[in-house]
């Protein structure tokens, strides 16, 4: 069985009061794109007597056991009887780069167990799953643009069709890690929480609709300020930092040639149409 684990974009980010658990509140519209890990998960043969996990494509350096793939299959191990598995997982989204990408594959794992074994896990029920595993994994469950608040984990469905545009994504050959931006971050008062500006005509998302990490990354990696800069002044309607990472994304009315860093990645997608 192949699933397709999808990345996501934060429109909008802010970071708010730090909790008693040690993570913040945030508010963030989670919107899924066209760029996938490949996951494939098959049943083992009758004579195995354990899970494995094999990994391809861009290099994760950490250990087996710490993949959230691996985590995942452990928590859902911990709640249901279902057969020794082997699970392949190649690599295409970059990783630090806030697009989400490892936990798009917890979720798509819990996903394809359920499937493939016909648990029938209830949604709700993959989604708290979800949330025990990571802050944001639990949007992965459901593949439409999603408000998130909490931690993360409280999310709402919000339409919003950007069908019309083109979404331009850069990627850095460098990465930046989640835990440290969370440890620099310093919480703000926000004249406008995300909600209110998305609602507003995307025009004006480029003087409302802020990231709050983007001050103390553009600080540590003034190349992409810059970036975000020369973006604007090449046409984009809007540009921003996507997550806690180093991608820079930006929505554009048509398709267009920019000269971008030596050795930087970049592509052109449309928006999937994830607004029925």
């Amino acid at each position: 069985m192949l699933w397709f684990p999808y990345a996501k974009i934060n429109l909008g980010l802010a970071v708010l009061n730090k909790r008693s658990d040690g993570f913040h509140n945030i508010e963030s519209l989670l919107h899924p794109i066209k760029l996938f890990d490949i996951l494939e998960i098959i049943e083992c043969d009758s004579d195995s007597y354990q899970d494995e996990l094999s990994i391809t494509g861009l290099s994760l350096d950490i250990h087996t056991k710490e993949n959230l793939v691996w985590k995942s299959l452990e928590l859902l191990r911990s709640y249901f009887d279902f057969p020794f598995i082997k699970i392949h997982l190649h690599k295409q989204i970059p990783i630090g780069a806030g697009l989400g990408g490892g936990s798009s594959d917890a979720a798509h794992t819990l996903l394809g167990i359920n499937q493939l074994f016909q648990l029938n896990i209830s949604d709700s029920t993959l989604v708290e799953l979800a949330s025990q595993i990571g802050s944001d994994c639990s949007f992965f469950i459901n593949p439409y643009p999603q408000y998130a608040k909490g931690r993360g984990e409280i999310l709402e469905s919000l339409k919003i069709n950007l069908n019309a545009l083109k979404l331009l994504l850069v990627i850095p050959e460098f990465t930046i890690s989640t835990k440290i931006a969370y440890k620099k971050i310093k919480t703000q008062t926000h004249r406008f929480m995300p909600i209110e500006t998305l609602v507003q005509p995307i025009n004006n998302w480029k003087s409302y609709l802020t990231n709050d990490f983007e001050e103390i990354i553009f600080d540590e990696f003034p190349i992409l300020s810059d970036l975000k800069e020369k973006i604007y002044l090449n046409g984009a309607i809007y540009a921003s930092l996507s997550g806690s990472g180093s991608v820079i994304y930006a929505l554009f009315s048509e398709k267009i040639e920019i000269e971008l860093p030596e050795n930087y990645k970049h592509y052109w997608m449309d928006f999937t149409a994830y607004t029925d």
